[in-house]
């Protein structure tokens, strides 16, 4: 298939154009390289997992309308998987409009090209932030999803409702991914186990929060791939995924087992929970067992060990 990946050089999008190129589809990779962290990162990610194999364009979705036309129309895509997004929790209460243009905007316009182009199947991450304000574990997505505790949050439930009425007015099939917490080899240093790592392996104290009485549904990337292109071979319909190992971690077991796999021992600096964070995320994933047979299959102590051995290599440590 002819595959046009948007965000392909972040985390998730750089990992799941290996897989499909890997098994011969031929990819478009759209991104913006944006400096919320290090791109060169994304440059390496590229260079690595990616080789020569694709078409990169670097453009901006929500600003650079006329140069994505212009890849549709060069390109006759199968499939639209959309990633980029501008990514974090916490940062959407410092720069909440960044999140609106990219979240929102961005998305709007590929829908549209989509629309305009006659494209049969869009696939899309969404979050399992959208859950943030449920109080009922584990979430499921049949559950309301009305009381989003973050910007970033509120732009994918946004994002999952102006899809549905795409998919409705045009007949386009949609698929929503809600991803829970995806960690692994060439993540982003902005979360958790990169920042953690980092100050471990520097002597440096780690924040954190809620003095450690918090979980997450912490899932490797390789599941996480696994599960997108299950989706993207099945898309059909309206439809939305918990993508989550089913199997939430307290962060002190999750900090313990970084020390282990680090031989170092981190130096806790415990603050109160942040605003617009959340307790615990926790997946009900028996949709995408029954619908897509996808079942996670990497427990945390074997993706933070090939975590470690990644960060080790790549900051020759």
């Amino acid at each position: 298939m002819m595959i046009l990946v948007t965000g392909g050089a972040g985390f998730i999008g750089s990992h799941l154009s290996k897989a499909l190129l890997d098994r011969g589809d031929k990819i478009v990779i759209v991104d913006n390289f944006n400096d919320y962290y290090q791109p060169s990162l994304k440059e390496d990610r590229l260079k690595n997992l990616i080789g020569g194999r694709a078409e990169i364009f670097r453009l901006d979705i929500a600003t650079d309308i006329d140069k994505l036309r212009k890849i549709f129309s060069e390109h006759n895509f199968d499939k639209v998987v959309h990633l980029a997004a501008q990514a974090g929790v916490r940062y959407s209460l410092e720069n909440p409009s960044s999140y609106i243009k990219s979240n929102i905007v961005g998305t709007h316009n590929l829908l549209e090209l989509v629309k305009e182009f006659k494209i049969k199947d869009f696939i899309f991450a969404s979050s399992s932030s959208v859950y943030s304000g449920n109080k009922k574990l584990p979430w499921s997505e049949a559950d309301p999803v009305d009381r989003p505790v973050s910007v970033y949050a509120a732009t994918k439930k946004a994002n999952e409702v102006e899809a549905y009425v795409y998919h409705h007015l045009y007949g386009i099939n949609i698929t929503g991914l809600r991803f829970f917490t995806v960690y692994g080899p060439w993540g982003r240093p902005d979360m958790a186990y990169f920042l953690f790592t980092n100050a471990i392996v520097q002597g440096k104290p780690i924040n954190v929060y809620n003095n450690g009485k918090m979980r997450r549904d912490f899932t490797y990337i390789d599941d996480i791939v696994s599960g997108a292109i299950l989706a993207i071979d099945h898309c059909d319909g309206y439809q939305i995924f918990n993508l989550g190992h089913n199997s939430p971690v307290e962060l002190e077991k999750f900090i313990s087992i970084l020390e282990k796999e680090i031989g170092q021992v981190a130096l806790k600096n415990y603050l109160p929970m942040q605003r617009g964070d959340f307790l615990e995320n926790y997946a009900d994933i028996n949709l995408a067992k029954t619908v897509l047979g996808w079942e996670p299959k990497t427990d945390i102590d074997l993706g933070l060990e090939k975590f470690v051995v990644w960060y080790k290599d790549y900051y020759k440590i």
